[in-house]
This record gives structure tokens, C-alpha cells and sequence, in this order.
């Protein structure tokens, strides 16, 4: 059950669909408003795990934490770094209580759970203007389908969009394209789409094309198709501002940007030099941003990436000093990016306006929803542009946003903390409806090496999103560029042969209102040895994966809470054997993955194939000790989606 209690005049951010009425505020959470701020306060018992604020630092278990609800473009990915690029104001308290609460606003909000052993939940609302939702439920994991219930259903992506993506900042021309895909085909491992950064951009503008480096893009994205390889370009937030630019003079005409406090259009610097934003708030900028995108779809292009719309901003108008880009030359030579002083962010942030409604908004007040909004924009606007399903996945978010695009997490880096910080977003992300979700496998800062990429590789098989990505600044981190492709191939074939199992299975989550991907504590609320375990997640209904995510090991120990059957896949075969309830030993080399079968539950999986074009549905091997198993198999592009596409397979 959800109710709402509402504070001062909130703004509507549309996170929740669903119809929820009003109460009283949750028994035990005290509440002292104070000027333009509101505080929260709930004693916390010793044994209370508290869940959600995903795409933060920190364990799945938020407590001990000081964590900042505010937007911001980071690779700073540390714990001593209190915001990340997304703002999901989720709580569940799972203890003596059990109970989620969600802090609807758009405003920074600052949570300390047990910080400093405090024993209380602090949540500081910058703005007193809000909706909180509380969610009643008789388990934590029944509060977060709850919520996802009440958010509306999540965004489906196209069948390929499941199947392995590559992509890296400074694949610059047509021939480092071909030169990827013939990579890939060599070394026998599967490919389905290739990411565009930037570079293929006239000077980073966007809705632009490099004409001397792509000179027919509608051409070459059939060349590609061709190969069964889709294109997935970047689309960055800012607007350059340049005469002649067709989005910048469509965007003036329909009174489209943010302006400053004088009145004029907000002018910031990103990668191309002085942009506008799109005012996201204002339905008919939302219009028009998702209008601009049939630059690309009448290209043949169904698959995007939204970057830089915490908003990032390098430079304002109001910077002190030469304007100079430094940022780009920094990545050029390789070193660390400079960060942005937080002082000057919150200047800029506070120097331009959006209109929605009849009203005038400081962006500072209503920052963390301006990248969900462009998803939105985007979103709505493909809609309207293609007939079937596309990819569309985002750097910042806010709750909500889960129902029109997916997220990645940012600029992590290649070591080891961050493959294990991968784990650890992935069930909190999916409490807040970000089912299509993933990390930068082999990460983006840094040079990775053959053992982290293969092991992360092993970790990515399994979400939803899977792609490879890293920075200009670093090595070629395509598969094939390192020794022994064979184990590279094992591990992404074990992706493709699962994908009946796991497409069904996000199918099925999406269609309900179910997570996805879970920690073992939703599933076995009972058994106390569950509670802290982060490396080891439930996926679908019956699998629950057991990655070796430290350098150097080959063996790990693995807890069962019940009887389950063991499966290792060696690259060929997948090996089957009982394991009992308790703590076992599992061994997997590099190229090898053992994950378990929930006892009872059934697996489907498929013959070895390169590419999601070449799934067959009708030649699948069952694993596992269960009965039957639902399979939801459509022509995965069709947005016709119904349960009824279930077939029972024995």
C-alpha cells in the first residue's frame, strides 16, 4: 500500500503514475520544518538494514553513510564522495519495521543513515516543498515492486539491445568502425551494437555528423546493418550555439532554452564550445528535443545514449577569467579530469531559469530532475519517430525516468573496487525501477587488465545492459586485443546463450512490476547468514550469480541458503551438479562461470550463436531441477507486449 503526505506546494516531477491518497506521516518518523527546509528523523534498531538510494556509494546497505541528492558529473567514484550522477531518493527499512519511504522533490536532499552510529535516519530536504511517499509492505521485497508498481511500467528495449555492445571515446572515422566489428568477427565472440562518442559529431555538435569522417551516414549505418551491427550514437545536452546550426535556430524559434537572470539565454560550455539547454521542463522544449532525433532515425539509426545532462557544465558565463577549454586537452594528454569546483557549480546552477506551468524555476531547485526530463524528451520523442522499440539509456536520472530509458552508472574505473560497486548497484537500481541498467564493463578511467575485463565480463553477462566502454586516454580494451580471445569468447557466449532466460525474464519483470535483478535478502528474508551478502544477486526467477571479483583468485566460497544445482559453463558445456544448503566451494578459471539454479526453477538456454539475429527459439535446453518454465519469446521489437507470449516449456 502507498500513501502520500505532502508538504507546501510540491513540484510535479510525474515519478509516480499510479493514483495514491493522502495520510498521515509514517508512525515514529518525526518531521521539523524550519523556513525553506524540512527534516526527517527515525530512531533506527540495531539490526535494521536500510535499502535503496541507489547509484551511490557505499554497500547495498546504506547504513554508516552521508549521501547527497545532487546531480553532478563525476569520476570521482569514492566513499568519501557523498553524490553520483542520479538522484533516487528511495528508502527501505527492513528490521524490527518494515516500511520504504520515497522523498519526492527535485531539490538537493542530504541523507545520513547511522552516520557517525548516530542510530537515526536524517534525510534533510534543501526544499520544503515536496511529496513523501510511504510504502507499506510485508517485506522489503514486496515494498520495491510496490514502488515500481506505482511508477508505471519500466522501458523495454529491442532484443538487441540485450546482445553485447562495444564502444569508446575516440572511435573517430568509418574504418575504426569496420576495423571493430572485423575484431569481433575473428575472434569468433558476439557483437550486436557499436557505440558513437562524440567524435562523430561536426565539432561535438549535436544532431550533426562529421561529413569528412562519415561522409553518407545513412550508408554506412546499412553497411552495417548489413552485419547484423547496430549504430548507437551519443547525444549530449547542450545545444551549441552557432547561426546556422538547424537545432540551435529551431530551438530559438520555439523559445526552447533556459535563460539567465537577465533574461537572455543561458549560455554554458560543454564539449563544443558555448551551448544552450533545452528547457526540459517546458512540455513543448520536450517536443522539440525529441522531434531533433529524426536527424538519426531517418538515417536508419534506433539506438541512443544521453550523456553530460546532470547538466555537466566545464564553463559559464558568469566564469571568472579567459574562457579556455582545458577539459578536452586534459583528456587528449592523458591526465586525470580537472574537477569543477563545487562552488562554481552551484554559481551556474544558480544562474539560469526554466518556465513550466506559468512559472519561472531557478534550475538549482529543480536540478535533479533535468536529466530524467531529457530521457523523457527523448523517449517520447522516438516514440513518435519509429514504429518498434529502440535503445535509449542515460548518465543522470531521477526516479521515474526508469519508465523511458535505462542508465549506466558513469565514469568508473578499471579496478577492482568498481566491478564490485557494479554488484552493488544493480538490485538498488532495480528497487527504483532501472531494470535496463549496467555498468562500463572493464571500467572507463584507466587501463584495465585481461584478468579484471574477463572477470567483469562475467558480471556484465548478466545485466541487462552489457557494454564495453572506456576513455580515449586509455588502452584498446576490445576483446580481441588481448592474448587468448578464446576465453573472451567463452564468457560472451555464455551472455548470448543465456539470453532466452534473460530477455524472458526481464520481460516478465517489466510486465508485472517485478525487480529483475535482487539481493538474496528479498528472497530469503528468514535466513540471518543472507543479510550482508552483496556478491552474490538473484536474476529472474532461478539464477543466482556467484562472480569471482577479486585479482588473483580462482575459487571463491558461495553460501546457499537452500538445495540448488551448480552449473559451470566452460566455453562448450554447461556442467550441472546438486550442491546442498550451506557454504561450498566454487572454481572457475578465467573464460569460466559457475552460477546456481534456485532449487525448484528452470533455465532455458540456447545454442552458441554470434549475434541476437540468430536466437532460436525452438532449440533450447532446460537446466535445473524444476518442472516447466514460462518462456516470453516475441519478435523483440514489437511494442504489442503481453503476457500472453508466454509458452510453457518442459
Amino acid at each position: 500500500m502507498i500513501t502520500k503526505v505532502v508538504f507546501g506546494t510540491p513540484f510535479r516531477t510525474d515519478a509516480i503514475t499510479a493514483e495514491v491518497p493522502q495520510a498521515e506521516m509514517l508512525q515514529h518518523f518525526q518531521v521539523n520544518a524550519e523556513g525553506a527546509q524540512t527534516l526527517f528523523t527515525y530512531p533506527l534498531q540495531h539490526r535494521d538494514i536500510v535499502y535503496g538510494l541507489s547509484e551511490t556509494m557505499g554497500r547495498v546497505n546504506k547504513r554508516g553513510g552521508r549521501y547527497i541528492s545532487f546531480n553532478t558529473d563525476t569520476a570521482d567514484h569514492t566513499d568519501s564522495n557523498p553524490s553520483l550522477y542520479a538522484s533516487h531518493n528511495l528508502l527501505i527499512v527492513d528490521g524490527g519495521e518494515h516500511f520504504g519511504i520515497f522523498f519526492d522533490t527535485p531539490a538537493k536532499v542530504t541523507f545520513e543513515i547511522d552516520y557517525r552510529n548516530s542510530g537515526l535516519i536524517r534525510v534533510l530536504c534543501e526544499s520544503g516543498d515536496l511529496n513523501v511517499y510511504q510504502i507499506e509492505g510485508s517485506s522489503s521485497y514486496e515494498i520495491a515492486r510496490e514502488l515500481n508498481r506505482a511508477i508505471g511500467r519500466c522501458y523495454i528495449p529491442p532484443l538487441w539491445a540485450f546482445g553485447f555492445g562495444q564502444s569508446r571515446f575516440g572511435y573517430k572515422c568509418e574504418q575504426d568502425f569496420r576495423d571493430v566489428v572485423e575484431g569481433y568477427q575473428k575472434a569468433g565472440i558476439p557483437l550486436d551494437w557499436i557505440c558513437m562518442d562524440i567524435d562523430y559529431m561536426d565539432r561535438f555538435i549535436d544532431f550533426s555528423v562529421d561529413k569528412q569522417r562519415f561522409p553518407d551516414l545513412a550508408a554506412f549505418v546499412q553497411e552495417m546493418a548489413e552485419e547484423n551491427i547496430r549504430l548507437v550514437p551519443i547525444v549530449d545536452a547542450g545545444i551549441k550555439v552557432e547561426p546556422g546550426n538547424p537545432t540551435y535556430e529551431a530551438g530559438i524559434r520555439r523559445d526552447a532554452f533556459c535563460r539567465n537572470k537577465e533574461g537572455g539565454y543561458f549560455r554554458a560550455g560543454v564539449w563544443p564550445g558555448m551551448t544552450h539547454f533545452p528547457d526540459f521542463l517546458n512540455p513543448d522544449a520536450r517536443a522539440w528535443f525529441g522531434e531533433e532525433y529524426a536527424f538519426y532515425t531517418e538515417k536508419g539509426i534506433e539506438g541512443f545514449w544521453n550523456d553530460m545532462n546532470e547538466p555537466a557544465i566545464f564553463y559559464s558565463e558568469y566564469a571568472k577569467g579567459p574562457r579556455k577549454l582545458n577539459f578536452y586537452l586534459d583528456m587528449i594528454f592523458g591526465k586525470f579530469r580537472k574537477k569543477k569546483k563545487e562552488r562554481d557549480l552551484i554559481r551556474d546552477y544558480k544562474s539560469f531559469f526554466h518556465q513550466a506551468d506559468g512559472k519561472t524555476y531557478r534550475h538549482y531547485d529543480v536540478h535533479n530532475i533535468f536529466g530524467a526530463l531529457m530521457t523523457r524528451a527523448s523517449s517520447e520523442g522516438l516514440e513518435k519517430l519509429l514504429p518498434h522499440r529502440f535503445l535509449l539509456f542515460s548518465r543522470s536520472s531521477y526516479i521515474g525516468a526508469g519508465r523511458y530509458g535505462g542508465v549506466w552508472t558513469g565514469d568508473n574505473s578499471s579496478c577492482w573496487e568498481h566491478l564490485m560497486l557494479n554488484l552493488r548497484h544493480m538490485p538498488s537500481l532495480n528497487m527504483c525501477g532501472f531494470l535496463y541498467s549496467g555498468a562500463d564493463t572493464g571500467g572507463f578511467m584507466g587501463d584495465t587488465t585481461r584478468e579484471l575485463l574477463l572477470r567483469w565480463l562475467a558480471v556484465s553477462a548478466f545485466t541487462p545492459l552489457m557494454r564495453n566502454h572506456t576513455g580515449c586516454f586509455t588502452r584498446q580494451q576490445e576483446c580481441y586485443q588481448f592474448d587468448g580471445t578464446e576465453e573472451f569468447k567463452s564468457i560472451v557466449s555464455l551472455r548470448y546463450r543465456l539470453l532466452p532466460y534473460l530477455y524472458s525474464e526481464y520481460m516478465k519483470a517489466a510486465l508485472t512490476g517485478d525487480l529483475f535483478i535482487k539481493p538474496l535478502a528479498f528472497l530469503f528474508p528468514e535466513d540471518e547468514k543472507v543479510r550482508d551478502i552483496e556478491d552474490q544477486l538473484i536474476v529472474g526467477e532461478g539464477i543466482m550469480m556467484t562472480p569471482i571479483v577479486t585479482e588473483g583468485a580462482t575459487t571463491r566460497s558461495v553460501y546457499l541458503p537452500q538445495d540448488m544445482t551448480m552449473v559451470k559453463y566452460d566455453g562448450k558445456t554447461f556442467t550441472s551438479t546438486p550442491a546442498q544448503k550451506g557454504t561450498v566451494t566454487i572454481e572457475a578459471a578465467l573464460g569460466e562461470a559457475v552460477f546456481f539454479i534456485l532449487d525448484g526453477k528452470r533455465v532455458p538456454v540456447g545454442p552458441a550463436i554470434t549475434n541476437t539475429s540468430q536466437i532460436d527459439w525452438e532449440h533450447l535446453e532446460l537446466l535445473g531441477n524444476g518442472g516447466e518454465y514460462a518462456l516470453y519469446a516475441d519478435d523483440g521489437l514489437t511494442r504489442e507486449y503481453s503476457l500472453d507470449n508466454l509458452r510453457i516449456l518442459r
